[in-house]
């Protein structure tokens, strides 16, 4: 999805993986089927400069330097305290403080909650723009909105990203393709107005990718999943024929899964990405092999599993400002619940969340270890305990206290690997030619990654959006 929109520590074990996120990719996506074509966002003229600040640049440690910001992008990253700096240049001393880049989701949803409640009813630019408010001031200035997305997508894309005060900067997959009867399970998921392509067979199949394709998404997203064999599943002869007319039109596939059997054969079909962790066993090593040489990305959404259950059971975290603030008034009241919490809990299909979580979390160190390109996602925004913004740093953190990444390693997927998978060349990294889209911290992210938490401004398109993050309250929301 090409986008026109001392001390350097190499992260040596992700070297050859980063390397290889920009060449393994599918084909390229043309750029009249780009979010680009929507309207550029909006940046700031004139010259600023972030002096002496530590800046990990989404793929290194550069230690301390200054950043020239012109016009939305990185000008030059220069020695701190450098004489040739421009003189009519606004100058901010961040001695002190950490700067990375804008996280980058590859798989959340928008307009789709309010409160305790959800559906289509809440696909309107007011409510995108506060969720997409929400994930900015959380640290997160790119999200990609896979599939449920209403008819009004195009527009309000391009009005949100023309504007940085309007919210992260806005991609998706339009409403994306599912099956008769199936997943996504449209009464469940509250799409009275289900915008939703269903296909029975493959010619409807390659119409209604021809359809998306034509209204400007930027990927196709597939769902493949009987859920739990409760619906019927998307078959072999949909999702290839899907999948081929999607690359006929330069558009990545990402496909919605929970188990390894399906999982297998979209990456055998030539599915660009996996779009969740597969939760159902162990991925094998013809799997990994498969995915490798095919150069397929991996989105574990490991928060998907546990949110389902972990606020019932009244984490010590639960009532620190970071997640509380980011909550409507409803949501903490229901949480606050003793009745709802105790149902939960006795609910039996919290322990095979808590089941697939624990398998998610195998499968993703699995897939670490080999080499497998790996992105970043959470599924926050498609139901009210999906928590945007908050979902993505318990990912970050469930990454490295329970899937055996390093702090360095975990920023290098949410922030360049990222970017890299849906084929973003402008963002993820700050790096000269860049968009100036980053987050200042008040701790260092690289020695705890709960610091990334410590959330003093969030910057995109060169302007300062959001921040401090205690001044956030989701409350308004409601």
């Amino acid at each position: 999805m090409s986008r026109r929109p001392g001390a350097l520590v190499a992260l040596v074990a992700l070297a050859a993986a980063t390397a290889c996120l920009a060449a393994c990719s599918g084909p390229a996506q043309d750029a009249s089927n780009t979010a680009a074509s929507a309207g550029a966002p909006e940046a700031d003229s004139g010259v600023i400069v972030i002096d002496n600040a530590r800046v990990f640049d989404g793929t290194r440690d550069l230690g301390e330097v200054s950043l020239v910001i012109r016009d939305g992008l990185i000008e030059r990253i220069a020695e701190s305290g450098a004489s040739d700096l421009p003189e009519d240049a606004e100058r901010i001393d961040h001695r002190g403080r950490f700067v990375m880049p804008g996280l980058v989701n590859d798989h959340a949803h928008v307009g789709n909650t309010r409160g305790t409640e959800h559906g289509d009813r809440f696909y309107t630019q007011d409510q995108v723009s506060a969720d997409l408010r929400q994930f900015q001031a959380y640290g997160i200035t790119t999200v990609a909105s896979l599939g449920m997305n209403g008819g009004a997508f195009g527009d309000i894309r391009s009005a949100i990203n023309a504007d940085p005060m309007l919210g992260a900067q806005l991609y998706g997959a339009g409403g994306g393709v599912g099956t008769p009867d199936g997943a996504p399970p449209a009464a469940n998921m509250g799409l009275a107005d289900d915008p939703v392509a269903r296909p029975a067979d493959a010619a409807s199949a390659r119409a209604a990718v021809r359809a998306q394709a034509e209204s400007g998404v930027d990927l196709i997203k597939l769902w493949v999943d009987d859920l739990g064999g409760k619906s019927p599943q998307m078959t072999p002869e949909v999702y290839k024929a899907a999948i081929e007319e999607a690359h006929r039109h330069n558009l990545l596939v990402a496909a919605h899964i929970h188990d390894l059997a399906p999982a297998a054969d979209l990456v055998a079909s030539g599915v660009d990405i996996i779009a969740h962790g597969i939760r159902d066993q162990a991925i094998g090593a013809p799997l990994v092999d498969a995915m490798k040489a095919a150069g397929t990305g991996y989105i574990a959404t490991l928060q998907i599993d546990e949110a389902n259950y972990i606020y019932a059971e009244q984490p010590d975290w639960l009532d620190t400002p970071f997640l509380r603030n980011a909550l409507p008034a409803s949501v903490r009241a229901q949480w606050s619940d003793a009745a709802w919490r105790e149902k939960k809990l006795a609910d039996p299909a919290t322990q095979s969340h808590r089941d697939a979580l624990a398998v998610n979390l195998a499968n993703l160190s699995t897939l670490r270890e080999a080499g497998v390109r790996i992105g970043f996602g959470t599924d926050a925004g498609a139901l009210p305990h999906r928590v945007p913004g908050f979902a993505e740093h318990r990912e970050l953190e469930l990454m490295v206290d329970q899937a055996g990444f390093s702090p360095e390693q975990a920023l290098v997927v949410a922030t360049s690997a990222a970017a890299q998978l849906l084929r973003f060349d402008d963002r993820g990294v700050l790096q000269p030619g860049k968009r100036a889209d980053f987050v200042v911290l008040s701790a260092d992210p690289l020695t705890d990654i709960r610091n990334t938490r410590s959330i003093e401004a969030v910057w995109q398109a060169g302007r300062k959006v959001a921040g401090p993050i205690a001044e956030y309250d989701a409350q308004a929301r409601d």
